[in-house]
Order: structure tokens, then C-alpha cells, then sequence
């Protein structure tokens, strides 16, 4: 009996051992190739095989949420900083300010927020806890003067989306061209300086429909 149980604790520490290896490759990975990476590419820096893997993180998501779970905590930290702030405009601005910093510093996350379709489960909730703050975030601003009224949540994912080919094209010779960038997004964003737009927001529907075709290009530049 006690040689069964030294057998079954060398197993879950072995487990445990592949287990680490596994999302320890699969941020590497990740953050050079993004999140639609091989999966046999990880498993094979991890060192084990591909069955291991899939023993482990039975689908792609689950390896995604595996490794982002503490940034998106961070994420979410941020907007709810945000939202405690009195000033509405403030508020706003430094939300952008630190999530597109935490995109900087972070592939995986650029890419999972702006790019990946969650399934259900932590990430996929904590995206909804997002869009809640994110849409009292935007509300306050509105009802302080201070931003546009036109201004919904789909115009902000799409302004963040707007980061990420910038954030990749100057990574290497100026990093931080993106707050220039975002210097004129916010003086086009600020009440007093709204003119009507020529076209609508985009609806949740249209929204959704985009992130999909996004994911496609993804998919098939990784395939082509």
C-alpha cells in the first residue's frame, strides 16, 4: 500500500510538473505566434506529447484561460479603478491609458481581448463583467458632458482594436507611437468637439459578426 501511494504522488507531481511545462510553453509560444499558435509547437517545447496536452487542456480555450486568467484580473481591476474615480473623462482616459498598456505588455492578452472568440467559462465571464463596467464607464462620461453622446461600446472595441496593428508595426523602433495615437482619438472624442458621424454603430450582432471575420483573418493567415 505504501509503495502504491508513492506511486500515486510521483503521478500527480509528474502531472502537476507537465501541467506547469505546459502553460509555461504555451505563453512562449503564444506571445510569439498568437494565441491560434500549434498546439503541437507547445507541446513539443513543453517537452511532452500532444495526447499529454489534450489530458491536461482539452480544448485551445481552455489552455487560453489557463494562462490569461491573472491578466484579465488585471484588466478588471483597472476598469473598476476606473469606474471609483469621480471624474468621468479622467476615468476614461486612464482606463484607456492602462489597458492599452497592459496590451503592450502582453501578446496573449492583445490578442484574447481583441482577436479570440472565448467560450464559455472564467474568461468568457469576466469579458461580460468588462463590457458591464466598460458600459458605466462610457455612461458616466456621457452624463458628466464630458464625452460625446454618440459614443457606444462597440465605437470602443473598435477603437481598441484600432491599437493592435499599431502596437505590432512600431514594437520595435517606437514603442510608444500608440500614445500619439491615441492622443487624437481622445481630442475627436471629447463633447465639445463632436460633429455627427457619417455611419451608425455597429449593433452587438454586427459586432460579434466582425470579431468572427477578424478570428478568420487570424486563422487563415497562420494557414496560408
Amino acid at each position: 500500500m505504501t509503495e502504491i501511494a508513492g506511486e500515486q504522488r510521483g503521478g500527480r507531481r509528474d502531472a502537476q510538473r507537465n501541467h506547469e511545462l505546459l502553460i509555461a510553453a504555451a505563453r512562449e509560444v503564444f506571445s510569439e505566434q498568437g494565441v491560434e499558435a500549434s498546439l503541437e509547437e507547445i507541446a513539443r517545447r513543453a517537452g511532452v506529447g500532444i495526447g499529454t496536452l489534450y489530458r491536461h487542456f482539452t480544448t485551445r480555450e481552455a489552455l487560453v484561460e489557463a494562462i490569461i486568467e491573472r491578466r484579465i484580473g488585471e484588466l478588471v481591476t483597472v476598469a473598476r479603478e476606473a469606474v471609483a474615480e469621480p471624474g468621468g473623462w479622467s476615468a476614461f482616459v486612464h482606463f484607456l491609458e492602462r489597458t492599452i498598456e497592459l496590451q503592450v505588455g502582453d501578446r496573449v492578452l492583445k490578442d484574447v481581448l481583441m482577436r479570440y472568440r472565448p467560450g464559455a467559462g472564467r474568461l468568457a465571464s469576466a469579458r461580460e463583467e468588462l463590457r458591464l463596467l466598460f458600459e458605466q464607464l462610457l455612461a458616466r462620461a456621457r452624463e458628466q458632458g464630458t464625452l460625446r453622446d454618440d459614443f457606444t461600446i462597440s465605437d470602443l472595441v473598435l477603437l481598441l482594436w484600432s491599437f493592435t496593428p499599431l502596437i505590432d508595426a512600431t514594437a520595435e523602433v517606437a514603442p510608444g507611437a500608440w500614445r500619439r495615437h491615441l492622443h487624437w482619438l481622445l481630442d475627436g472624442l471629447r463633447a465639445e468637439a463632436a460633429t455627427p458621424p457619417p455611419a451608425r454603430p455597429l449593433s452587438d450582432e454586427e459586432l460579434r459578426v466582425a470579431m468572427q471575420a477578424l478570428h478568420g483573418q487570424r486563422v487563415g493567415r497562420r494557414h496560408g
